[in-house]
């Protein structure tokens, strides 16, 4: 069922890639149809931007989830195996070395806690400079694709021009 999800959201990101890559194209009779595909590209863009932002999000949300869950049975553990270690010290010596192993346990599972919440914060980290590496990039694509059309739209203005001061010069020879 995830990896499903996990297919689909691919489609979709793959699909509005493709629509943020064909919005710079032109139209037919070589001029550059501007606001409608910077709006759609805009669109593409944020939707993507979006997508990858819940897919984020909820990869987060089931991490913290699972240290939470993790969190809560060793809780529960800690509560059991204190009950027990009291009904072991009422009891006579020769369960001592059972306590000493449950003891032994609990501090396991403890030190196993401590890198599991600092793993969670490095991912945490590293998805909000991955998130700021991502921005940067987008800014400076759209800086790009503003750039190109400028530059394609003058070039075709100085080729108009220039055509028509060589009819003006054909028309002269006349």
């Amino acid at each position: 069922m995830a990896a499903a999800r996990q297919m689909l959201m691919e489609q979709q990101q793959s699909l509005q890639v493709q629509r943020v890559k064909n919005s710079g194209i032109m139209s037919c009779n070589g001029s550059p149809v501007m606001e409608d595909k910077e709006d759609e590209m805009s669109r593409s863009a944020l939707a993507l931007f979006r997508a990858k932002e819940e897919e984020i999000e909820r990869k987060k949300t089931e991490v913290r989830d699972k240290v939470h869950a993790q969190l809560g049975r060793v809780e529960e553990e800690t509560k059991r195996l204190a009950d027990i270690r009291e009904e072991l010290e009422a009891l006579t010596d020769p369960l001592r070395k059972e306590v000493g192993v449950v003891r032994k346990r609990i501090d396991t599972v403890n030190k196993e806690l401590k890198p599991l919440g600092q793993t969670c914060q490095k991912k945490e980290r590293e998805y909000k400079e991955a998130l700021e590496a991502l921005n940067e990039k987008s800014k400076e694509k759209s800086q790009l694709v503003t750039k190109l059309m400028e530059l394609v739209s003058e070039s075709e203005r100085l080729r108009m021009k220039k055509l028509e001061e060589l009819s003006k010069n054909i028309d002269t020879l006349k």
